[in-house]
C-alpha cells in the first residue's frame, strides 16, 4: 500500500511539473535593456521570426508558446522583455500575428528562452 501511495504521488507531482511548460506566458516589458530577461526584435515579415506571438485578453488563455498575455507589474510576469531597436542585438525575433490559431515557434532551437 505504502509503495501505491509513493507511485501516485510521484505520478502526480510529474503530471504537475510537466503542466508547467502550460503555464501562461505573462509578459512585462521593461524600460532598460539591463532588467531584461529577453531581448526581443519585432520584424516585418512572419518569414523572418522565430516566434509568431498573438497578445490575448485574459491570462487563461495563453495556454501555448507564443500566447501572450501582458502584465501590468513586473512581479506578475513570468518573463520580462526589452524590445530593441536592431535585429542583431535580439535574443528572439518576433511577428505578431492576427489570430490566436497562428501563434507558436517557427525556430525550435529559440524555444528554451521562453521555459518557466
Amino acid at each position: 500500500m505504502k509503495n501505491l501511495i509513493l507511485l501516485l504521488t510521484l505520478v502526480l507531482s510529474f503530471i504537475l511539473s510537466s503542466n508547467t511548460s502550460l503555464k501562461a506566458q505573462k509578459i512585462f516589458k521593461v524600460k532598460y535593456e539591463s532588467q531584461a530577461d529577453i531581448k526581443v526584435y519585432i520584424v516585418k515579415y512572419e518569414s523572418q521570426c522565430d516566434l509568431k506571438v498573438f497578445n490575448v485578453k485574459y491570462e487563461s488563455q495563453a495556454k501555448k508558446d507564443g500566447l501572450w498575455y501582458v502584465v501590468k507589474y513586473e512581479s506578475q510576469a513570468d518573463k520580462k522583455i526589452y524590445f530593441v531597436d536592431y535585429e542583431s542585438q535580439a535574443d528572439l525575433k518576433i511577428y505578431f500575428v492576427d489570430y490566436e490559431s497562428q501563434a507558436g515557434w517557427k525556430n525550435n532551437a529559440k524555444s528554451h528562452l521562453l521555459k518557466f
